[in-house]
């Protein structure tokens, strides 16, 4: 008899919460009818995306990624040279400016190449190229116009006959008159030798004296002496990037520092990666930095490291492609799926990836 009134007691409980579920959201659904047109989905907010990604085109690297590059951050490639960085940021760009977007390229070694980048399907329209360190050709100097002569100066003298042109010339006492001192001012002091009989100046020398100061080796120049053009050239590509976050309206801004040496990279002081951190994440910009050896530290993002690219053998003569290989070396944030954590031990995150560049005479295969 209990337990039938227990089991009765169960069931009223249950409809009665059903019955109160049902009335909360008849009443959250009119609630969120009547702001429709004010606040859409006031009561149930869309799942908030801690960092939005742009996709790279490349379905292995998106995957690895999970979407592709962080929009309104720093993203690191490093790794040598030939090794796919430049190919995987230039499919990034193609599907940029197919979607409208405006990109840029600080070219610090100008080893950019608008003829891949076109083949790559870039649309140059949409880039702005600014190349560091280019001096523009000086304008030709302007012509000077003389004034022409009148014709009568042009026309030479008739030759005279005769001795002294026909007895018409001057005495030959008065030609000779002046002739040694206009010879002896041709002649160069030092090429006249005086004569013997006048008395030589006897040329008093001191004594030598040994100075172990002037032996002493010049000191070293410094790395930034040595290599002041290097560091001009880096100087503008910093500034013209600031310049370009703090200006807006570019959706992602390249600094390509992939052929500078890395012992120049790495003196670049963190405050820059701190300030294009935050001026990256006002303007909603995606700022990619080429580099030989990490130097953003904390500030990038994502590091992602390339290995060197292994030439396909597809032909025998002809260079086909390349297998490229990157593994992502530092995540600051990892997306969650869910709030709730599991029990058990999650699998192992995937932290390479590996794709094919086609070259654009290879032709599809």
């Amino acid at each position: 008899m209990h337990a039938g009134l227990a089991g009765e007691t169960g069931k009223g409980e249950y409809k009665a919460n059903t019955a109160a579920m049902s009335s909360a959201s008849a009443i959250r659904l009119q609630i969120e009818a009547a702001l429709a047109h004010r606040i859409p989905s006031a009561l149930t907010p869309a799942p908030r995306v801690f960092r939005p990604v742009a996709s790279t085109r490349v379905a292995t690297v998106d995957a690895l990624l999970e979407g592709g590059f962080p929009i309104g951050a720093i993203t690191e490639l490093a790794g040598p040279e030939s090794s796919g960085r430049t190919s995987l940021t230039l499919s990034f760009l193609a599907r940029l400016t197919h979607e409208g977007k405006v990109a840029a390229w600080v070219d610090v070694s100008d080893a950019f190449d608008p003829e891949s980048a076109a083949a790559a399907g870039v649309d140059l329209d949409r880039v702005l190229w600014v190349r560091c360190g280019v001096v523009s050709p000086k304008p030709p100097a302007p012509t000077t116009y003389r004034f022409a002569l009148p014709e009568k100066y042009l026309v030479p003298r008739a030759a005279m006959k005769g001795l002294h042109g026909g007895g018409c010339g001057g005495h030959p006492r008065g030609e000779v008159k002046g002739l040694a001192t206009a010879v002896g001012g041709l002649l160069r002091p030092e090429a006249i030798t005086p004569r013997c009989a006048e008395a030589q100046p006897r040329v008093k020398r001191g004594r030598e004296v040994f100075d172990p100061v002037a032996l002493t080796p010049a000191p070293r120049p410094s790395l930034r002496t040595r290599s002041s053009s290097s560091w001009a050239r880096i100087e503008q590509a910093l500034r013209v990037t600031d310049l370009l976050l703090q200006a807006g309206g570019f959706s992602a801004i390249v600094l390509d520092l992939g052929s500078t040496a890395p012992e120049f990279a790495s003196r670049i002081p963190l405050s820059t990666w701190f300030r294009y951190r935050a001026a990256a994440e006002r303007a909603r910009a995606s700022l990619l930095l080429l580099t030989q050896r990490a130097c953003a530290k904390s500030s990038a993002e994502v590091l992602l490291r390339f290995a060197p690219a292994d030439v396909r053998r597809d032909e025998p003569t002809v260079f086909t492609g390349m297998d490229c290989s990157v593994e992502v070396e530092r995540r600051r944030f990892v997306p969650s799926p869910a709030n709730v954590i599991p029990m058990r031990k999650p699998p192992h995150r995937e932290t390479g990836a590996t794709w094919r560049n086609q070259s654009v005479w290879a032709g599809a295969r």
